[in-house]
């Protein structure tokens, strides 16, 4: 066979169903080994879109997800993506072509140093120059991306290299690493530091969701009592329903939940990553008492300074801790959930302003309790970090370690195709428009997602940091094309709500519907 042909034998041993890219002259051989075989490629109009495919699929699925470019600037388009993988410790696994190795010793058309180039946002990055080594590489590509703490890896495939014969064969796939058991010394120490605590609390980050610890977690806060708060990314590990959870750090009228770190004397973190919300945050005069839980030591830094680590699969960790711990608190911050959590889920008064904090509410109504938020970044992403209450995990996307715009029209594409329930894309115009041709991939595929874009005509998050600093704002003023012509003409579904009750309706038919759907909220600035 050819090596093109092996590299597609190994996805789809790693069991990869698709591949999203863009095509190029250097993958040709790759993509007609694509064709003819068990493995889809999507293609999709920029390769960012891509790469966020990949990666969304990744944080909802634990699978690395498989993105495709080809040399020059499909591979720089890829960067974006990949980084925000890399940040948000998402598996992904991308792979992009080069030019024929006879022309990598000179400067020729569109040639960079790519693995290079990828070498500051990836865990593993390799050139496939030899024909013998390429299923090892595949192997170990998926192996690191998705080992924890999970990431991006990269390999790049000459063109030459594929168009080699080769009789070898894609190594098998093995179980996971499992990570290993706590060591009873670190365990016994975080006990001791958690039971001499008067107002402990969990903070839980990323890592809660993404290593499957949230009924660890969940069962670890009811035993104890002691209340949890999230990261925007560690939302869900607990249940907002739970009277324990106050949400995230910075939930609640004027920040309740914030108060509630503030006193809290010992922070016991599990799967927390300094990368999610600066431990300055929280912990600014670092008097906490700090007990590290996650699969990797903690990064150091001197507001987050451990006394001790508990480094282990965080779900038998926290099982072991449930244990070692002999002492209940009675939710010593029980009154704030309640208040967080009417704060979040108050319904606004009919002739409210439209808000995306008065749309919140009747979203989450609209949406059952297993449907996945995809949020792009902008000030809706601090609105729905605050304010969106999210009761399983891994069912809502919040991009907040490397925290880029454009993520939420493909991270929607991938969603769809992840799971089976309603997905719903919340995004602001600016960070729609920046992979809105993705629409176009979605209706090639038949996607059956909700984008819901709160229009105000402006970079506002930024207006508002700029406001708050100088009293005025400046270089961030939009212009908008008429949105609902806009979808319609993907063959979308259209709607504009330009009050609480259109908004309602709009929820109400779009959100569970069989089409794709885009509803333009101009919101009150």
């Amino acid at each position: 066979m050819l090596v093109s042909d092996l590299v597609v034998d190994c996805l789809a041993a790693e069991g990869v169903e698709r591949v999203f890219g863009l095509p190029g002259e250097e993958l040709e051989d790759l993509l007609f080994s694509l064709r003819d075989s068990d493995v889809t490629f999507v293609p999709v109009r920029h390769e960012q879109g891509a790469a966020f495919m990949a990666d969304v699929h990744g944080r909802l699925t634990g699978d690395a997800g498989v993105c495709l470019a080809t040399l020059g600037p499909g591979a720089t388009n890829l960067i974006t993506g990949v980084a925000d993988a890399h940040l948000d410790k998402a598996p992904l696994v991308a792979i992009t072509g080069q030019g024929s190795r006879e022309r990598l010793n000179k400067e020729s058309h569109q040639k960079l140093d790519v693995v290079h180039a990828f070498e500051p946002v990836v865990k593993w990055n390799a050139q496939l120059s030899d024909p013998d080594g390429v299923a090892e590489s595949l192997r170990k590509a998926f192996k690191v991306a998705e080992y924890e703490k999970p990431g991006a890896t990269h390999l790049e495939l000459p063109e030459d290299v594929a168009s080699e014969a080769t009789d070898d064969e894609p190594l098998p796939v093995r179980a996971r690493v499992a990570r290993p058991a706590p060591d009873d010394g670190a365990i016994a120490a975080a006990a001791d530091a958690v039971a001499a605590a008067e107002r402990p609390l969990v903070l839980a980050g990323n890592g809660a969701v993404r290593a499957d610890a949230a009924e660890a977690l969940a069962a670890f806060v009811e035993t104890s009592g002691i209340p949890v708060v999230s990261t925007y990314m560690g939302k869900g590990a607990v249940s907002d329903r739970n009277e324990r959870s106050l949400m995230t750090l910075d939930s609640g009228p004027e920040g309740e939940a914030g108060g509630a770190v503030a006193a809290a004397d010992c922070v016991l973190a599990v799967g927390y990553d300094i990368a999610e919300h600066d431990p300055a945050g929280w912990n600014p005069h670092r008097d906490k008492t700090v007990v590290h839980l996650d699969s990797e030591p903690a990064e150091v830094d001197a507001h987050y300074d451990p006394v001790v680590e508990v480094v282990a699969d965080p779900s038998t960790a926290l099982d072991r801790l449930a244990d070692a711990v002999d002492r209940r608190w009675e939710a010593w911050c029980v009154d704030a959930h309640d208040r967080v959590y009417e704060h979040a889920t108050a319904r606004p008064a009919p002739d409210g302003p439209v808000t995306v904090a008065n749309a919140l509410p009747l979203l989450r109504e609209t949406m059952a309790d297993a449907d996945v938020l995809v949020s792009d970044v902008g000030s809706h992403k601090m609105a729905i970090a605050r304010r969106f209450p999210v009761y399983e995990p891994g069912r809502c996307v919040i991009s907040n370690g490397l925290a880029s715009m454009g993520i939420g029209v493909p991270g929607g594409v991938a969603a769809d195709l992840a799971v089976d329930e309603d997905v719903v894309v919340a995004t602001g115009d600016g960070g729609f428009l920046m992979n809105a041709a993705e629409l176009e991939t979605a209706r090639r595929l038949d996607c059956s997602f909700t984008t819901v874009v709160f229009r105000d005509d402006d970079y506002g998050l930024i207006s508002e940091k700029q406001t708050d600093h100088r009293g005025e704002s400046f270089g961030t003023g939009l212009g908008n094309p008429d949105l609902v012509a806009f979808a319609e003409s993907f063959g979308v579904e259209g709607y504009r709500a330009a009050s609480l009750d259109e908004v309602r309706t709009a929820f109400d038919d779009a959100v569970g519907g069989d089409d794709l759907a885009l509803i333009d909220v101009p919101i009150a600035r």
